[in-house]
């Protein structure tokens, strides 16, 4: 069975115009470079190309106010209270308003995560991979961050309601903490919610804390590991050790979803972690284990985030390499002024053991 890659040529339209850290190049110039970095690409592979989502999948998540305004002011429309929707780093630096266009690309967007979620679920394929998911930062009446609609709201909502499953375990390896995604599922006992980011007082959008655990029935289901600055592959292999894998085990997902791209890598260009490509594959390799372990070595895969473009196809490239144990050739990137082996390390260790604190109230594996 081979893995789906979900793509769409007009994902160019996610693209907040000259000057924004986030252009549409990053779509085409991964998928060329792994396709002619990776062997087994035409016989491991199928491309996949989704439509854009309605407004019915959208109001799975979204209110029907917040999509109008947003289909609006993408369409030309100027809204004199825009900032009511949307922050000011979701418009084109250049015009000051929504770019034109771009509320296509995120229905795109939404239309690849939900049908890398159907597909896995369908078993028409063993692992998806979407391309240009992950807008961890929206919420339902809110675009931020770069990001519009929450697709990965939409996609474990779709997976829920279609599928009636009870355990879905979310891992944002972003280097943002995803504030989004958080609030939607703070008071949700049916998503586990882990989330990889640096430290909340020195990268956007400032939340992300130990302590920030959900609320309500909810309490105990969200678990943030926010790392120092300059953590290295070690830092993350603990986290997986201590904290992902018992907490994996215990809860027993019925799906994994991973997302989150090559901004944790140390030559990103607006954050200071401290991966480097052998770390990303280790990451590949850990989801690829608990998959094996709870849903039969199936997950979903979501990449949008890096904001280095020589960086970015490596990085997305070596993700998949361990996540699905294939060879990629990723010779060619310079990482010669990569972190120390044991960077932060000893900080690591320390708020695991705080956080566990946090959870042991609610998992036997953090006694």
């Amino acid at each position: 069975m081979k893995t789906a890659i979900l793509y769409h040529k007009e994902l160019e339209r996610y693209s907040f115009g000259q000057g924004h850290p986030l252009c549409a190049d990053r779509f085409e110039r991964f998928l060329s470079f792994f396709s002619s970095r990776c062997p087994s690409y035409k016989s491991s592979f199928k491309l996949i190309e989704p439509e854009p989502v309605t407004d019915e999948i959208l109001e799975l998540v979204h209110s029907r106010d917040y999509i109008t305004a947003i289909s609006q002011a993408s369409e030309g429309k100027i809204l004199p209270d825009i900032s009511r929707y949307v922050s000011a780093d979701n418009l084109n630096p250049t015009t000051g308003y929504v770019p034109l266009g771009i509320e296509k690309g995120a229905r795109i967007i939404v239309g690849i995560s939900l049908s890398a979620g159907e597909l896995l679920l369908e078993e028409e394929s063993k692992n998806t991979i979407g391309i240009g998911g992950g807008m961890h930062h929206a919420k339902p009446d809110y675009g931020e961050g770069f990001c519009f609609y929450n697709d990965v709201a939409i996609c474990i909502n779709n997976l829920r309601h279609r599928y009636n499953l009870k355990r879905i375990l979310v891992l944002d390896t972003d280097a943002h903490a995803g504030n989004g995604t958080k609030e939607i599922f703070y008071h949700d006992p049916e998503v586990l919610f882990i989330d990889i980011h640096q430290d909340p007082r020195t990268l956007y959008p400032g939340t992300g804390f130990i302590s920030e655990i959900g609320s309500g029935t909810g309490e105990g289901f969200t678990v943030n590991l926010p790392l120092l600055p300059g953590a290295s592959n070690e830092a993350y292999r603990y986290l997986f050790q201590e904290i992902i894998f018992p907490l994996s085990d215990e809860f027993k997902p019925q799906v994994i979803i991973r997302y989150g791209g090559s901004d944790p890598h140390y030559l990103d260009k607006l954050t200071n972690l401290g991966l480097t490509l052998e770390g990303f594959r280790m990451i590949g390799q850990q989801v690829r284990d608990i998959s094996r372990q709870h849903t039969q070595g199936k997950s979903i895969d979501l990449m949008l985030s890096g904001y280095n473009l020589t960086v970015l196809p490596f990085a997305w490239s070596a993700l998949i390499s361990g996540l699905l144990d294939i060879e990629v050739d990723l010779t060619g990137l310079r990482e010669e002024t990569a972190p120390s082996i044991d960077s932060r390390l000893k900080e690591t260790k320390q708020m695991v053991e705080e956080l566990k604190e946090y959870l042991k109230r609610y998992w036997r594996c953090m006694n």
